[in-house]
């Protein structure tokens, strides 16, 4: 600590010794910023305050239908893009400040000058903008900060209209693009489809699901086939057996007649059903639908195999033996043979259903082969077509919504500028704040004699005690000489002393009184 006192009080005592040089150097240096100071222009500055109004009754309304734009967000951004080049050089015309500014150079300078000048602050509450621009001249300052509003508003009002026709015409583009592309679409499903109509299953069941279908319906038809060749079989057995204990003529005859008169209620309700179920599918399809063509060749085969059975069954009863008819004919026997008979008709229809299910089982199986192809193939068509459908369909819908959005815009208007404090400069300048200019230039004065007097002590250096001597060269020091003053030398340092301390209190004075009456104008001019 000793050391650091020491040195300390080594540079002052070198410092002192060209406390002239300092002096001089600070009164130069305090005359040149006093002057500096009192002829920096003064600055007027012109300011308006703008509240942007973003609630409308229709907005509520409207939700859901239209577009709702981030009303803030677009005025945050246009705050902040507002003060670009090209609305510049319109704010310069609008303002008339080209007519001062000939050359491109001085244009430039301008364009510079406005750009970093301008200011545009949000309050951060209720979307309250001030736009503030300071200038030498009141009325140019004023000029500025009127075009300045005018183009804040325009250019609200034209990027909202420009963003909703670039919507329009970005969705009417695409809307086209997607109806050539669902065409087409369209086209190649309907080829497919012709193309392969007559593998169509009309329930919209696949290959798999059709082939298990049928094996079930197959199996089906060979049970009930079964139990028809049983029933056949036992009713036969037992007109064997009447036949075995014999009957009388009439019986017997009247057996024949009985026999003669052969019936086919399967066949003939199959056949019914049939048709019936071809009426049905004319309604909705055409002759060459293959639901349509399957079932006109059954009928066809149906209608074969009732006249093959009945000429069968026929030619079967005329060949039993015949008996003489009597009037104690064996109603029995009679029986027996319409039972037979039934079972006859019935046992050909079920062959004719399983041979019918065995040859369709047999072509599904073989379509099964080519089915995944087939249906991978549709699926892929399908998928495309209903994801064009379903862009075009939401490229319309939103359209829609950006012609809605576009006419509540323009009916309502999504917000509204109000001018809550017109364009204005005040009648003082706020520019600069002289008092602070004139205690700046007062520390610089300072500053600067106090720097040149530490410099002279650091450039030629006087030691003045023998311990930083010999610390400094680093040599033995034999012994000190002291200097005795004479009283003339002690009264010309006094005088020398006062001097000094004179002539800087006058700078410091100097610059208090010019503090003090630059305090009392502005006091003086705020009361008036």
């Amino acid at each position: 600590m000793q050391d650091l006192v020491r040195q300390a009080l080594a540079i002052l005592r070198g410092m002192w010794n060209y406390r002239w040089q300092g002096l001089i150097t600070a009164w130069v240096v305090g005359l040149v910023a006093a002057v500096v100071s009192f002829r920096v222009p003064d600055q007027y500055e012109a300011s308006a305050r703008i509240y942007v109004d973003t609630q409308s009754i229709l907005k509520p309304l409207m939700s859901g239908l239209t577009v709702q734009p981030n009303v803030e967000q677009q005025i945050s951004m246009l705050s902040r893009t507002l003060i670009s080049r090209p609305n510049i050089e319109k704010l310069i015309r609008m303002a008339d400040l080209d007519l001062s500014e000939g050359s491109a150079v001085e244009q430039e300078e301008l364009i510079q000058r406005l750009t970093k000048d301008i200011q545009i602050r949000n309050t951060g509450r209720d979307n309250l903008y001030s736009l503030v621009y300071r200038d030498r001249e009141s009325e140019r300052a004023k000029k500025v900060i009127q075009s300045l509003v005018s183009i804040f508003v325009e250019s609200s009002l034209g990027a909202s209209r420009k963003d909703t026709d670039s919507a329009k015409t970005f969705l009417n583009e695409q809307i086209k693009q997607y109806e050539q592309k669902l065409e087409e679409a369209e086209a190649r499903l309907k080829e497919f489809r012709l193309r392969n109509i007559d593998r169509a299953s009309p329930d919209g069941k696949d290959a798999a699901s059709n082939v298990a279908a049928i094996a079930a319906q197959l199996q089906q038809a060979q049970l009930e086939l079964r139990e028809a060749e049983s029933a056949r079989a036992a009713a036969k057995g037992q007109l064997d057996a009447e036949r075995g204990r014999g009957g009388d003529i009439a019986t017997q005859s009247l057996l024949q007649e009985s026999r003669l008169s052969v019936s086919t209620p399967e066949i003939d309700a199959r056949l019914d059903a049939q048709r019936r179920n071809l009426d049905g599918l004319l309604q909705r399809y055409t002759e060459q639908h293959p639901d349509v063509v399957t079932t006109r060749k059954l009928i066809k085969d149906l209608e074969a195999q009732k006249a093959k059975e009945v000429a069968e069954l026929r030619k079967a009863q005329l060949a039993l033996p015949s008996a003489a008819v009597g009037p104690n004919a064996s109603l029995a026997m009679q029986e027996l043979g319409r039972a037979l008979a039934a079972a006859e008709v019935q046992v050909a229809a079920l062959q004719a259903r399983v041979s019918e299910y065995s040859a369709r089982l047999a072509a599904a199986r073989a379509a099964l082969k080519t089915a995944p192809q087939i249906e991978a193939e549709a699926a892929q068509l399908n998928r495309d077509y209903d994801v064009y459908k379903k862009n075009y369909q939401d490229l319309v819908a939103r359209r829609q919504s950006a012609i809605m959005s576009g006419e509540l815009e323009v009916a309502s208007g999504v917000a509204d500028f109000r001018l809550i404090d017109p364009p204005r400069v005040a009648p003082e300048p706020v520019a600069p704040n002289r008092l602070l200019l004139l205690l700046g230039a007062l520390g610089v004065a300072l500053a600067s004699g106090l720097g040149i007097a530490f410099a002279g002590s650091q450039l030629r250096p006087v030691y003045n005690d023998a311990t930083e001597l010999r610390s400094k060269t680093g040599l033995p020091l034999l012994g000190v000489v002291s200097l005795v003053l004479s009283d003339e030398q002690r009264r010309r340092e006094r005088v020398s002393t006062l001097r000094f301390v004179g002539a800087s209190g006058g700078l410091v004075g100097l610059y208090v009184i010019g503090i003090v009456a630059v305090a009392l104008m502005a006091q003086r001019a705020a009361a008036v």
